[in-house]
């Protein structure tokens, strides 16, 4: 199956150099994790490719034209087709100290800006230092091993990956959108309000759908703040704030200290006084 330009594809590769086998890109988590690759919030996923679009080297984008669905391939790239022929004239020594005065520490095989231009320090001794601004891939020959996973087919499988490659961080399934004949409506994830850069995102979005949907004319994004549902009371709270009525109270008895000597009857002995002389008050009589 062969795929012709203007094709939404998604693909997962491992890209290598050949001369050395040094992984230096891959859309697979365990892979870059392996390599030393791992970038702590990067999202390692199926790329989304529409051919033609330029979203890869060129020479990697013809190779995919001609693979098959979900069959591993391998795309190899020639150094004039991928980052250009290693210039000499591009590498320059220069003064450590010039380094450190723009606060950079110098670092072996780490990338700088110096002057405006990224390079890579190559060399470092003698308070001088060696900087390569040719791109870290020039005069390699690039080895894809790449699976095309998917072709999405339906309108509505297209625009939910072009609103995922412009905000990987929330996913794809909690954006609603409706698609009508001139407009399309997409209604925002709360994940999705505060993100930063997001405002830039939805004009990066509506310029996607308009160039791949030509008869939409307007993409409009809604987004909605919801009251929050109080939570529902514990059956403990209820319980307390509203007794039941039916249910009697058993009046608490007053505990009797053990220490305290028990109170003797007075009052019942007074009566029994009384009642004895009055029995011998008749008897005289």
């Amino acid at each position: 199956m062969a795929f012709e330009k203007g094709s939404f594809i998604l693909i997962d590769y491992v890209a290598k150099v050949k001369e050395t086998g040094e992984v230096f890109d891959t859309t697979k988590e365990d892979i870059a994790k392996k390599e030393h690759l791992y970038k702590e919030g990067e999202i390692y996923e199926p790329k989304l490719v529409v051919l033609g679009e330029g979203w890869v080297l060129k020479a990697l984008d013809e190779g995919l034209t001609a693979l098959e669905l979900e069959k591993p391939s391998t795309i190899e790239i020639p150094p004039d087709q991928a980052f250009g022929p290693r210039d000499p004239e591009k590498v320059r020594l220069v003064p450590m100290r010039r380094l450190v005065e723009k606060g950079i520490t110098p670092q072996l095989g780490a990338r700088i800006e110096f002057n405006g231009k990224p390079a890579t320090i190559r060399t470092m001794g003698a308070g001088r230092v060696q900087l390569d601004f040719n791109p870290p891939l020039a005069g390699k020959t690039l080895v894809y091993e790449v699976t095309v996973l998917k072709k999405l087919e339906a309108n509505e499988e297209k625009i939910s990956a072009l609103l995922h490659r412009r905000i990987p961080l929330v996913d794809a399934s909690k954006f609603e959108f409706k698609l009508k004949k001139t407009e399309v409506t997409v209604n925002m994830p709360e994940e999705a309000f505060y993100l930063e850069g997001i405002q830039v995102a939805k004009r990066g979005i509506s310029m996607d759908i308009q160039k791949f949907f030509p008869e939409i004319d307007t993409v409009e994004f809604v987004e909605a703040f919801k009251r929050q549902k109080p939570a529902a009371p514990s059956a403990t709270t209820t319980e307390a704030s509203h007794p039941n009525p039916q249910k009697k109270q058993n009046p608490q008895k007053p505990q009797r200290n053990p220490h305290q000597k028990p109170q003797k009857k007075k009052n019942s002995q007074r009566i029994s006084k009384k009642t004895l002389i009055d029995s011998k008050l008749l008897q005289s009589l």
